[in-house]
């Protein structure tokens, strides 16, 4: 391995650490400065630390693998996930930041839902924290694979750390170096690092697929689209061999954005409500451009490949293929940092809002309420350690594919918090009742619809994606159970 990679490797790995302990001296004193920065960060900071903590490793390698393997037609995903994003900033954002503060400065979701629905807060506060844990385990696992690919692509037999293997190695490294700076920092780090991140990561996917399209080999779009067209035709249609059912898995992805604990908070420790609108802009403008740069890398990569005889085993490592294959060294390290980029800005992200439920809504609600800021910001630590170690073990199979945990996930989160999220925040007539049963509903039936394996094949036909009758018989349960039910205190006019 050249040591220009790892001269840019190194360096991305000290400024995160740094990050992280110019964080610690600045914003980690009390559980809220630990937990949510103070609800300090400026527009930019938010817009793109809401966007690196969403995207992950599955923008640069689950769905450029995706366009890869199938075409086009996996673009819907994107597309669906930036109309999703849009009304999630417009809709969800400037109403979560006012109300967090109105409703007893909460700082976590749990604690924002327990204060809304005080009736019912206990079970609010327990229940949608064991939905937090139990999904960012997973999620964050997805993370976790997405670097140890990296390392097992791009660094196989460099890398020697008691006999394990490369893929074990790189889940170490990984989640080694988030440790270091979000232990430190707490929520300020996260969100610094996001936002250098998030530049990276953006730079990145503006350079590889123009390298790709009109560097050497290349041919330009002309000629990458007539060798698709060779292939197979249907790898550049938007529609052909796209089924109902499969168009409508792809794009409701952007339904799980209302209920993404992870962005969302970003929305509670945005600085001001008029900030608001600004971040929006920032991070359209950045999710568009990323997204952009994300599907036309899988599709012409694909071109690419063709063209000059590669075999490329595992689509979802195209990303580190062409990085390695195509530039100078420091240029390859400096992708390599991206990709590490997208991994590490959403483990930290879950990681810390993981630590934050389990730090408020269990240890201080159940085992020591009087518990101090100091103590609650070490226990805070210690929780996103443990929550760690725990990804890292469901992250071991080194045959798990990253969209796939993504997929279920995002699914979960969507299904069980976004409806609630929405109506919590827009209908005054949802109870406390209402609130638990679509969070449980969401949860179960994501969780039932993936055991059956209804979202790859469902009755004789393609896959329903599991977001789909999750989050509607969540949003069912809510308006039902909050209509036939009367939780004292709770009809109210909500603050605006």
């Amino acid at each position: 391995m050249a040591i220009g990679v790892w001269i840019s490797l190194f360096a991305y790995f000290a400024l995160m650490i740094a990050i992280g302990f110019y964080a610690m001296r600045k914003s980690t004193s009390t559980s809220e400065d630990y937990m949510l920065g103070g609800r300090a960060l400026s527009p930019q900071v938010a817009a793109l630390s809401a966007g690196a903590s969403d995207m992950s490793g599955w923008l640069l390698l689950g769905l450029p693998g995706a366009l890869f393997a199938s075409g086009l037609g996996q673009a819907w995903i994107g597309i669906g996930l930036l109309v999703g994003a849009f009304f999630n900033w417009t809709l969800v954002a400037p109403r979560l930041r006012e109300q967090t503060v109105h409703y007893g400065n909460a700082i976590t979701i749990p604690e924002f839902l327990a204060n809304r629905f005080p009736t019912r807060a206990m079970s609010l506060r327990t229940v949608s924290a064991i939905v937090i844990v139990v999904f960012f385990a997973v999620y964050t696992a997805s993370g976790l694979v997405a670097g140890g690919k990296l390392f097992e692509s791009a660094f196989s037999g460099v890398i020697n750390i008691g006999g394990l293997s490369d893929y074990a190695a790189g889940i170490i490294i990984t989640l080694g170096v988030v440790l270091a700076y979000t232990v430190v920092g707490g929520f300020l780090a996260v969100s610094m690092t996001d936002f250098v991140q998030g530049c990276i990561m953006m730079l990145a996917l503006v350079i590889m697929p123009a390298v790709v399209l009109f560097g050497e080999g290349g041919g330009g779009f002309a000629q990458a689209s007539q060798t698709l067209n060779e292939v197979d035709p249907t790898l550049l249609s938007w529609t052909e061999g796209l089924t109902f059912i499969g168009w409508l898995s792809a794009v409701t992805w952007g339904l799980g954005y209302f209920g993404q604990p992870h962005i969302i908070v970003r929305f509670m420790a945005i600085r001001t409500l008029k900030d608001v609108p600004v971040a929006r802009n920032i991070g359209m403008s950045w999710m568009l451009i990323s997204l952009i740069g994300a599907i036309s890398l899988g599709v012409f990569g694909r071109a690419y490949a063709i063209r000059n005889g590669m075999d490329v085993q595992d689509p979802e490592t195209i990303f580190i293929i062409l990085a390695d294959l195509l530039f100078h060294p420091l240029i390859t390290g400096f992708l390599y940092a991206a990709l590490l980029a997208a991994i590490m800005s959403t483990i930290s992200s879950q990681l810390l809002v993981s630590s934050s439920s389990l730090t408020e809504d269990f240890y201080r609600l159940f085992l020591r309420k009087e518990a101090t800021e100091k103590e609650t910001v070490g226990v805070g630590r210690i929780s996103v350690v443990l929550v760690g170690l725990v990804a890292a073990v469901i992250a071991s199979d080194p045959d798990s594919q990253v969209l796939g945990l993504v997929s279920n996930a995002w699914a979960g989160f969507g299904a069980a918090f976004g409806p609630l999220i929405i109506l919590s925040l827009m209908w005054s007539r949802t109870n406390g009742a209402g609130a638990i049963a679509g969070m449980v509903v969401g949860a179960v039936t994501v969780m039932i619809w993936i055991s059956l394996g209804w979202n790859g094949e469902f009755m004789g036909g393609a896959g329903v994606y599991e977001i789909i009758p999750g989050f509607i018989a969540s949003f069912i349960a809510i308006l039902v159970v909050s209509s036939v039910t009367a939780d004292a205190g709770e009809y109210q006019q909500i603050h605006r």
